[in-house]
């Protein structure tokens, strides 16, 4: 194939691109092939494609185009490339989590959350890298080996989602779909200058989002988008959001609109530092950049308004739940520590160490108790956000940290402002919205004076994603989006 292809669509919206070809002017199958070349070509240091399915890629692709000549409209995606996160099934292809055992597997069907994009127009080429069991900030594995950031090659890309981040800011695929139990979704757009969305818990079905055939939905955990555009997060969940196969005859998905469409009309409670998890200030400073501006452009700004008083044990029941909820995951030689260490510790010990032992370890009965305190705190922010629309705070604790595989996660350790802090605090970040279910999306807000971009975290109301998306879009439309990393330009 001769390289006539289209390079002003690499870093074009997922939208923008479906409009495009609809319109014919650009070929979904020339489209898929730019992609499908600039992988080959830019991504063997990043190693964020892993996976490919080319022949039904190409088949869909000329599909797509045949239809378009004929004036058929197969939605806001028509044609578009996409690549999605490896602990996806998808048809034909490996879903191992990074795991050697499950690598010659192949799986029989798409899942849920797949076919719904493809009725929208998607075209899946390929597939991206993780951590092992999706349990990292960083996504290295023994399968398919290391994920960079496009940003800086010495730099996580983020985890679990990471190589979905890095196709996107990478120029590789158009449109990316993740999954997000601790920043999962979060700190991978952070980390490589995108957009992400967390949903509401149980909006989005995970079905087909599992490993070893599993059916059970875990707690907290959701799937979502990632992009370049916060609109195509917008069309992303729409079209994602929705029951499994045993809910789909009693329910549906019927997302409220935003209430507020103007930065001046916005009430915005500002989180940018917390006892729980210290900040760096090349990073901090960015988000209070962006929080100057919108009050400049006439939101109405808070950095007191809080919809939780004790952030600290707001965090012990994050870590508590979550530790409970991935206990059945949990390796023997950690399971062996985590018992360890709960004989000698005390109840009150708010370590992460000891928080992350008593939820491997807790009966069902103290998760009742939790679950009933979590629920308590979920009514405080449903009244919070009668005050307020959205909730800023940081993403992570810092922009991407030097690649560390040293060891299990628990021990490690990053940089913030010039100390070691253990990496897991800045977990605190994830679990202040993710424990209770809501959803919030993570925009690009600069590029930081360490000269990698930084994103803002927009957390909102159970069930009003679509608002949290909006300001996102607001915040691109005044201030800028997605910017390509010079070295993939």
């Amino acid at each position: 194939m001769t390289r006539q292809l289209p390079d002003a669509f690499t870093f074009s919206s997922a939208h923008e691109i479906g409009t495009a070809i609809k319109a014919g002017d650009v070929s979904a199958r020339h489209l898929l092939e730019h992609y499908v070349i600039r992988q080959e070509e830019m991504d063997g240091d990043v190693n964020a494609v892993i996976q490919k399915d080319l022949d039904r890629a190409r088949d869909r692709a000329d599909a797509a185009d045949k239809a378009a000549q004929a004036g058929e409209d197969w939605g806001p995606f028509h044609g578009v490339p996409m690549t999605v996160k490896e602990s996806f099934s998808l048809k034909g292809l490996p879903n191992t989590w990074g795991l050697p055992e499950f690598a010659q597997g192949k799986a029989e069907d798409d899942a849920l959350a797949l076919k719904r994009l493809m009725a929208q127009g998607v075209n899946i080429w390929g597939k991206t890298n993780v951590p092992v069991m999706l349990a990292d900030w960083q996504s290295y594995n023994p399968v398919y080996g290391t994920t960079r950031n496009p940003w800086n090659l010495e730099r996580t890309p983020g985890g679990s989602s990471g190589g979905s981040a890095a196709a996107l800011a990478s120029g590789f695929s158009a449109l990316e779909i993740g999954s997000d139990i601790g920043a999962s979704i979060r700190n991978p757009a952070h980390y490589c200058g995108v957009f992400g969305h967390k949903p509401t818990y149980m909006l989005c079905s995970p079905e087909g989002h599992s490993l070893g055939g599993s059916v059970s939905p875990t707690d907290i955990s959701v799937i979502g988008p990632l992009a370049r555009s916060a609109k195509d997060l917008d069309i992303a969940v729409q079209a994602i959001a929705g029951p499994d196969s045993l809910e789909a005859a009693c329910w549906k998905a019927e997302l409220p609109l935003p209430k507020k469409n103007a930065l001046k009309d916005l009430k915005i409670a500002v989180m940018l530092s917390d006892p729980c998890s210290a900040v760096d200030g090349t990073y901090g400073a960015l988000l209070q950049d962006l929080v100057d501006k919108l009050g400049q452009a006439g939101a109405t700004i808070s950095d007191t308004a809080r919809p939780v008083k004790d952030t600290a044990r707001a965090f012990e029941v994050y870590v508590t739940l979550l530790r409970a909820a991935t206990s059945g995951r949990v390796d023997p030689d950690v399971m062996a520590e985590m018992q360890g260490v709960l004989a000698n510790s005390a109840p009150t010990d708010r370590d992460y160490i000891s928080m992350m032992a008593r939820g491997i370890m807790l009966s069902h009965t103290e998760w009742l108790k939790l679950n009933e305190e979590r629920n308590k705190l979920r009514q405080d922010w449903a009244a919070f956000f009668e005050d307020w629309d959205v909730l800023i705070c940081p993403a992570a604790a810092s922009t991407a940290f030097p690649h560390d595989q040293e060891g299990h996660r628990h021990h490690r350790s990053i940089t913030v402002n010039n100390s070691q802090e253990p990496t897991t605090h800045q977990l605190f970040w994830a679990g202040f919205s993710g424990v209770f279910y809501l959803p919030s999306t993570v925009a690009p807000a600069g590029i930081a004076k360490d000269g990698l971009p930084g994103g803002v975290q927009i957390i909102t109301a159970h069930g009003h994603d679509r608002t949290s998306i909006k300001v996102a879009e607001l915040i691109e439309e005044a201030f800028g989006g997605f910017v390509a990393p010079p070295a993939f330009k």
